[in-house]
Order: C-alpha cells, then structure tokens, then sequence
C-alpha cells in the first residue's frame, strides 16, 4: 500500500510540475489528457472562468462507432480522440492551445493524440 501512495504523490509532483507553467486562457485554452487502460480523455479548458470548451474521448458513442472492433486504450484511439478535438475546437473558432500532458510522458498515446490534433489544425 505504500508503493502505491508513494506512486500517486509522485504522479502529483509531475503534474503540478507541468500545470506550474501551463495555463489556460480563452484565446489559448489548455488541452488536457487522461489515459485509462481502456479509454483516452482529451478536453480544451479555459482556467480563467474555470470552463470546459471542447471535449472528445473514446466512450462517446460518434468516436466509439469509428473504433468498432478495437478497445479504446491504443494508439489509434489516441488519433481519433485528437482528430475529433481539433474538429470541435476549430468549430468553436479555437486554432491554439496550451498543451497539458499532466503526469504521463509524451510518447505513445499521448503522443498520438497530440500529433493528430496538430495534423487537424491546433496550433502549439
């Protein structure tokens, strides 16, 4: 049980340490990610007001029908997710963002979702 509590106060440490510079405004919200096993969470959020501007994942149901026979925790779930936030950013006049990676490193599916919503038109 202390592994585990020692593991969580690390992860902390390393998300504090990114949000220490990384700040959400409403020309330039914060992109966020969240990673389970299974899914991958991404939202814009202007921390000024305190509001969610755009979000995508894996468990809503437009996103979920493109996966059809994968399970959201890959790579390409990780495009798609990135994809569809770029979409629904450029559709509330949003082109650049702060990228929030929190405590996780930036390859895989971070990476992924990052390099995706670059290619869909976000800037940063």
């Amino acid at each position: 049980m202390d592994q585990q509590k020692a593991k969580h106060q690390r992860q902390l440490r390393r998300r504090l340490h990114v949000r220490k510079k990384v700040r959400g405004t409403v020309e330039r919200p914060r992109l966020t990610v969240f990673r389970s096993s299974k899914h991958i969470y991404a939202q814009l959020i202007d921390d000024l007001n305190g509001v969610t501007l755009a979000a995508a994942n894996t468990t809503q149901k437009a996103i979920a029908d493109q996966l059809k026979d994968h399970y959201g925790g890959n790579v390409a779930a990780a495009k798609i997710v990135g994809a569809a936030l770029a979409e629904h950013a450029k559709a509330k006049g949003i082109t650049k963002v702060a990228f929030d990676r929190g405590h996780y490193r930036y390859h895989g599916r971070i990476k992924a979702l990052a390099d995706a919503a670059r290619a869909a038109g976000l800037e940063f």
